[in-house]
C-alpha cells in the first residue's frame, strides 16, 4: 500500500456528508493509514477524530473572519506533515488545496457545486454519484472524475423503544431521516401522513425549517400522531423501530438515508431523485413515488403497511444492492486504488 498519509479537509457541521467522513476515517484508520484533519471547531462529532490523528481546528474558509491567517497556518501545518493525498470535503474546501507538490488533491462532492472556480488547486474529483460528476462536466470541469459511493453505518442490535416516544407497539410506523431544509421534502411527507389517518411518523433530525414543519403538523391536526426525535448519533435504532422508512426528497444526488434505511433493513419508499433512482430499483429494493407527490407518497406507505410479502422483498433487494454496490470494504478498496493510479499516472 503506497497511500501511507491523508490530510482531510471538512468543514461541515451535522449532516449526511460528515456521518459518512466519520465512516470512512474510521475505515481508513483500521486501515493503517495516517491521517490529519481540519475541522471547523464546536462540531459534535469532534471527539470521534481523536483516535485517528492531529485534528486542527479552526475558522478557514472565506466567508469567515481572520480565514486568510488562519488558512496560512493551515498550510503550514500541512508542509510540515507532508499527506500523499489531500483530501477536501465539499466543493469550498478546494480552495485550500497546496500548490502542486507530492500530494495528490482530491474533493469529494456528494452535491453539486456552483461553479469550477473552486477547483483550480485540485487533481480529480469523486463523486459519489454518476449525476455529480455529470454536472460538474456541464459546469466545464475537464479534469480527472470517477464515482465511488458511500456505505452506511453499522447497524447495532440495539432498537429504540416505542414507549420511549409515546407511540403505541401496534401501530404502523413510518420513520424519515435528515436535515430539516426544503430539498428533503418533509413537509411532503407530512401532508402525506395527514391522509393516511392511522400511520405514525418519526421524524429524525434537525435542522432550520424545524418550527415550520412544527407548525404544519399542527395545521394538518396530526401532532397525536408524530414525533420529532432530534439529531442522534445512531439513527439505525430508531429506523428499525418502524416498519416503513421514507426518502421525501426534492432533491438527493446520492442519497445516504436510503442506504441507512437498507442497512436498518426497513422497506425503503423513495421519490424519484437522483441518487435513489441509480441506487434502487422500483419494486425490487424501494418503491418510488414522484417528487411532491403527496397521494403518491400515501398510497405507496398504504400498500407497504399492508403488505409484509412486499415489505420483506424490498428489504432483500436493499441487502442485495448493499452486498453487491456499497459496502465498506468495496467502498474504502475503490479509493485506495484511485488514489493509487493517480499517484501513478504521475511518476
Amino acid at each position: 500500500m503506497s497511500v501511507k498519509r491523508i490530510f482531510h479537509l471538512q468543514f461541515g457541521t451535522d449532516g449526511g456528508t460528515e456521518q459518512f467522513f466519520l465512516r470512512l476515517t474510521r475505515a481508513f484508520h483500521e486501515r493503517g493509514i495516517e491521517q490529519q484533519f481540519a475541522i471547523r471547531p464546536g462540531v459534535t462529532w469532534r471527539h470521534e477524530l481523536d483516535d485517528r490523528g492531529t485534528v486542527h481546528e479552526g475558522y478557514y474558509l472565506r466567508r469567515w473572519p481572520n480565514w486568510w491567517l488562519r488558512t496560512q497556518l493551515l498550510k503550514r501545518s500541512m508542509k510540515q506533515w507532508p499527506a500523499d493525498v489531500v483530501m477536501g470535503w465539499r466543493a469550498p474546501t478546494a480552495r485550500l488545496m497546496p500548490d502542486a507538490g507530492h500530494a495528490i488533491r482530491v474533493v469529494r462532492l456528494g452535491d453539486y457545486p456552483h461553479h469550477v472556480r473552486y477547483f483550480g488547486n485540485t487533481d480529480a474529483i469523486v463523486g459519489n454519484a454518476p449525476n455529480v460528476i455529470e454536472h460538474c462536466r456541464t459546469l466545464g470541469w475537464q479534469g480527472r472524475t470517477t464515482i465511488i459511493s458511500n456505505f452506511p453505518g453499522e447497524v447495532g442490535a440495539s432498537v429504540v423503544k416505542r414507549s420511549d416516544f409515546s407511540t403505541p407497539d401496534d401501530v404502523p410506523l413510518v420513520c424519515g431521516l435528515g436535515r430539516f431544509v426544503p430539498t428533503k421534502g418533509f413537509d411532503t411527507l407530512l401532508r402525506a401522513v395527514a391522509a393516511t389517518p392511522h400511520l405514525w411518523l418519526w421524524l429524525v433530525g434537525d435542522g432550520p425549517d424545524r418550527d415550520d414543519l412544527e407548525r404544519l403538523v399542527q395545521e394538518l391536526g396530526i401532532a397525536d400522531r408524530v414525533r420529532f426525535i432530534g439529531w442522534v448519533s445512531e439513527p439505525a435504532a430508531y429506523i428499525k423501530a418502524a416498519d416503513m422508512f421514507c426518502v421525501p426528497s426534492r432533491q438527493e444526488p446520492l442519497g445516504n438515508v436510503l442506504l441507512e434505511g437498507w442497512k436498518a433493513e426497513v422497506a425503503v419508499v423513495s421519490t424519484k431523485t437522483e441518487g435513489p433512482s441509480w441506487a434502487a430499483t422500483h419494486e425490487e429494493s424501494a418503491l418510488f413515488t414522484e417528487i411532491d407527490d403527496v397521494e403518491g407518497m400515501a398510497q405507496a406507505l398504504l400498500r407497504l403497511e399492508g403488505s409484509p410479502e412486499l415489505r420483506a422483498k424490498l428489504v432483500q433487494g436493499g441487502r442485495e444492492q448493499l452486498a453487491a454496490r456499497f459496502s465498506a470494504e468495496r467502498i474504502v478498496d475503490q479509493y485506495l486504488e484511485f488514489f493509487e493510479e493517480l499517484r501513478s499516472s504521475r511518476r
